[in-house]
C-alpha cells in the first residue's frame, strides 16, 4: 500500500512539474492590453512589415484549428492589399500546388476537386477552399501581372510533379519514353533503384532547362528531392526533418527567385511554426529549421517571421492512421493568456511596439512556454505521454528571437477535414 501511495506521490510530482492542470501565469492583462491589437474575422490590424522584407512568415501552432487556417487568408490578403505580395507558398506538395493554381486560373474542376489535391488530410477543410475560393475570385478581375499564384514547397509527393513534367516534355516534343518506363501505375517501377530514377530525373531537368521552361525544370528537381527525402528516411528517421527543411528552404528560394523575375520583390509562406522560427532548431542543435535557414540565406532582416499560440485549442489530430480524433490543451503561454483575460478571441502583437521598459518586452524577450501541435498520433502511448506531460506538446522558445510577432488565439476550434475522394484534377 506505501508503494502504491508513494508511487502516486511521485508521479503527482512529476505532472505537476511538467505543467499538470495548470494553465501557467498570466502576463500583466492591462499592459498586454496597450500594445495588444484585437483582430476581427474580417479585418487585420495593420502589420508594420519593413520595406527591406523579402519574405513573409506565417506559422501556426498546429495544422488543425480553423482559426490557424483562417488567418492564412487574412493575413495573406492584408499583405496582397498592402505590401503587393502575389505569391502565396504553402507547406504542402509542390505538385498538387500547382493543381490548385491552375484552378485559380481559371482551370477546370470544381472548388472541392481542387482542394482534394492538396494531398494533406489537414488542408481538405472548408477554411482552405475559402482561401482557394477568395483567390480565384480575385484573379477574375485582376490586370495583367497582378494576378495570386499559389505555390507549395514541399517534395513528400510525386504525383502531381510527375504529371507535369511527363506533360511539358510532351508538349516539347521531347521523347517520354524513359520517364514513362520508372512508373508501375500510380507507383514507381521496381525495375528501376532510386539512383536510376535520379539519374533520368536529372537528364530530363537539364532537356527542361534547355527548352527554358524552369517551371517544369524544377518539378524534376522536387522528384529528385523525394528520393533524397526518403533516403534521409532510411538512413536516420529521426534526422530527416533537419533533411526535409533544407529541401523546404530551397523551394521557397527558388519561388522567391521565380516571383523576382515576375516583378515581385516579396512572397508569402506557411507552415507549422516549428517551420517559421527564424531562429530554431531540431532537437540537439544540429539540424536548422527552415525559416532559420531561410534567415541566413536572405538576411534575418529580410525575413519576418509572425508566430502564432493559442491559451486553448481543442485541435484536430490524428488517433492512428486513417483515423483523426480532438486533443484538447493549454499552451502555458503567459501572453496568451493575457489575450484570453482581456477577452480577445484573436490578437496581434507587434513586438516591435513594445518598449522595453515595459513588463511585456521582459516576457517576449525571455524564453517562455509555447504551445505546439503536430501530426504526430495520439492514439495509445503517445496519447498517454501527451496527457501525463503537457511538456510534449510544449516549446521553450525566446519569442522576439524566434519571431518579429505573434498572434493569439484565446479558443482554438478544431477543423473538419474531409477523406480524399480519389483522383481529381
Amino acid at each position: 500500500m506505501i508503494t502504491v501511495l508513494l508511487a502516486i506521490v511521485i508521479t503527482g510530482l512529476i505532472f505537476a512539474h511538467f505543467g499538470g492542470f495548470s494553465t501557467g501565469e498570466c502576463a500583466d492583462i492591462d499592459e498586454f492590453a496597450k500594445y495588444a491589437e484585437k483582430i476581427t474575422y474580417d479585418e487585420l490590424p495593420g502589420i508594420d512589415v519593413p520595406e527591406s522584407t523579402r519574405i513573409v512568415a506565417l506559422g501556426e501552432a498546429t495544422h488543425g484549428n480553423k482559426e490557424f487556417q483562417e488567418l492564412k487568408k487574412l493575413v495573406f490578403q492584408d499583405m496582397v492589399e498592402n505590401k503587393g505580395i502575389r505569391a502565396f507558398a504553402l507547406e504542402a506538395d509542390t505538385g498538387c500546388c500547382e493543381a490548385i493554381n491552375r484552378y485559380i486560373h481559371g482551370g477546370e474542376g470544381t472548388l472541392e476537386e481542387a482542394t482534394e489535391t492538396l494531398g494533406f488530410t489537414i488542408y481538405r477543410t472548408d477554411e482552405m477552399e475559402d482561401l482557394i475560393s477568395w483567390m480565384r475570385s480575385y484573379n477574375e478581375t485582376a490586370q495583367e501581372g497582378q494576378d495570386l499564384r499559389f505555390y507549395g514547397f514541399d517534395m513528400q509527393d510525386y504525383e502531381y510533379e510527375y504529371r507535369y513534367v511527363l506533360e511539358a516534355l510532351t508538349k516539347s516534343g521531347i521523347s517520354t519514353t524513359k520517364l514513362e518506363k520508372l512508373m508501375d501505375g500510380a507507383e514507381y517501377s521496381d525495375e528501376f533503384s532510386r539512383e536510376d530514377r535520379e539519374k533520368i530525373f536529372s537528364e530530363v531537368r537539364d532537356l527542361l532547362l534547355e527548352n527554358n521552361d524552369q517551371m517544369a525544370a524544377h518539378y524534376a528537381d522536387v522528384l529528385i528531392q523525394n528520393r533524397k527525402l526518403f533516403d534521409a528516411y532510411e538512413n536516420d528517421p529521426s534526422g530527416s526533418n533537419g533533411m526535409r527543411d533544407i529541401l523546404m528552404a530551397e523551394n521557397a528560394m527558388w519561388i522567391l527567385n521565380h516571383e523576382e523575375q515576375l516583378g515581385n520583390n516579396m512572397i508569402f509562406i506557411c507552415g507549422h511554426n516549428g517551420h517559421m522560427e527564424q531562429f530554431g532548431t531540431y532537437v540537439g542543435g544540429k539540424d536548422k529549421v527552415m525559416g532559420n535557414i531561410l534567415a541566413d540565406k536572405i538576411g534575418s532582416d529580410a525575413y519576418f517571421s509572425i508566430g502564432t499560440d493559442f491559451y486553448k485549442t481543442t485541435c484536430n489530430v490524428p488517433q492512428k492512421e486513417k483515423r483523426r480524433t480532438t486533443f484538447t490543451a493549454y499552451s502555458h503561454d503567459p501572453l496568451a493568456k493575457a489575450a484570453y483575460k482581456n477577452g480577445y478571441d484573436m490578437c496581434l502583437l507587434d513586438f516591435s511596439k513594445v518598449p522595453d521598459d515595459s513588463s511585456i518586452a521582459t516576457l517576449v524577450n525571455g524564453y517562455i512556454l509555447l504551445g505546439s501541435l503536430d501530426e504526430r498520433p495520439v492514439g495509445g502511448l503517445n496519447g498517454i505521454i501527451m496527457r501525463a506531460i503537457p511538456y510534449a506538446y510544449r516549446q521553450w522558445r525566446n519569442p522576439s528571437e524566434t519571431y518579429d510577432a505573434m498572434i493569439f488565439v484565446s479558443k482554438a476550434h478544431p477543423t473538419k477535414s474531409r477523406p480524399k475522394t480519389g483522383d481529381t484534377l
